[in-house]
């Protein structure tokens, strides 16, 4: 067990991560949950940027921006979660300064590209539904690549500063972090002088980049519902509006817990440190769980996509590779159908021809 002190010192050559503060004896509980949105999350974005590339039907400026934003958010939560399940599992809780401003400059820098992905996909919808007959000519391959290097350079630029600002302070009061990341404030907090700079910098950026893309995207949904019910039909006007439920939903699973963590951390001086961390985690977890399976379960070509591919891992695998240990082919294949049955992302009917081959084995 690492003693934690106080010692005076200027430079830290390490901070330690105390993890979740107050809720140390059930860290090991608490990373189940941590593990498994993890798993959930590479395994849903890496499906994702395998259909996308495979599939040629959905080289579509739409399907290029959800492959950028599933690579952020695969850079978002392997930033973090390595190291936190190392503090939760092993009691690993150093962390090198610089790696720390390493991870906390690809934290808040990946934080804000994804922001500007939202409001990239925000334009796509507007340009899909206001001007349907110039989409391919308006958001072409040339603008699309331009789009998603603005949103990755804003990023970058907007946060650089972050690390160099921390390097500065000298830290004489304590190396230890009350939390399970290098939390930009978190860390600032440690220095030992006058931090409002630092203050003052964060605020402004997360005004600057929160209050510009919402209000883009509120400013294209606007133009698009004024569109929608201009629409002759109620039909044409529901399937118009389908097409941007899977954005709504990211937008929501982004942005909300993300200013809830921010108001919480900034103006309320009466929640617990605990909760604090915590929804700062869910804040760095829940979108890049959530925006594979929103999209693979909303978007019809994932979804046939999908359908595909289970049939054809299902099929080949026990056939190619063997079964399971103590698992029989029969068996396996109907769990496979289990499987496709309970992620809603087949029929019956499409379910039925992969669970054939358990009939005939």
């Amino acid at each position: 067990m690492l003693e934690f002190n106080s010692t005076a010192f200027t430079n830290p050559s390490t901070f330690i991560l105390m993890g979740i503060p107050g809720l140390e004896d059930m860290h090991v509980w608490i990373s189940i949950p941590f593990c498994s949105m993890y798993v959930v999350a590479l395994m849903g974005n890496i499906v994702i940027l395998f259909i996308i590339k495979t599939e040629t039907a959905l080289h579509e400026p739409m399907f290029y921006f959800l492959s950028m934003l599933a690579i952020t958010d695969l850079i978002l939560s392997t930033s973090t979660l390595p190291k936190m399940l190392g503090v939760f599992w092993f009691n690993y809780r150093e962390i090198n300064f610089h790696a720390c401003l390493t991870q906390m400059f690809f934290i808040h820098a990946f934080s804000g590209v994804e922001s500007g992905l939202l409001v990239a996909m925000a334009l796509d919808r507007y340009v899909a539904i206001c001007n349907p007959l110039r989409h391919s000519s308006i958001l072409t391959n040339s603008v699309v690549a331009q789009v998603g290097i603005v949103a990755l350079l804003r990023g970058l630029v907007l946060m650089t500063p972050h690390p160099f600002l921390v390097r500065r302070w000298p830290y004489c009061r304590t190396n230890i972090v009350p939390h399970t990341y290098c939390e930009h404030m978190a860390v600032v907090k440690l220095a030992c002088a006058d931090i409002s700079i630092n203050s003052l910098y964060s605020l402004a950026v997360i005004v600057l980049i929160v209050g510009t893309d919402v209000a883009c995207i509120s400013l294209s949904y606007v133009q698009i519902l004024r569109t929608v019910f201009n629409l002759p039909s109620k039909d044409a006007r529901l399937k118009t509006l389908s097409t941007c439920g899977s954005h709504v939903c990211v937008i929501l699973t982004f942005y909300v817990p993300a200013l809830f963590s921010f108001l919480t951390h900034r103006f309320s001086q009466h929640i617990p440190r605990h909760t604090h961390v915590l929804l700062a985690n869910m804040y760095l977890l829940v979108p890049p769980m959530l925006n594979p399976i929103i999209y693979g379960v909303r978007t019809k070509q994932i979804r046939e996509r999908m359908k595909k591919v289970l049939c054809m891992w299902c099929t080949v695998w026990p056939v190619e590779m063997g079964s399971f240990p103590g698992v029989t082919r029969k068996a396996f294949w109907r769990i496979c159908a289990w499987m496709m049955r309970c992620s809603g992302i087949v029929n019956k009917a499409a379910m039925n021809i992969c669970v054939q081959g358990s009939v005939r084995t």
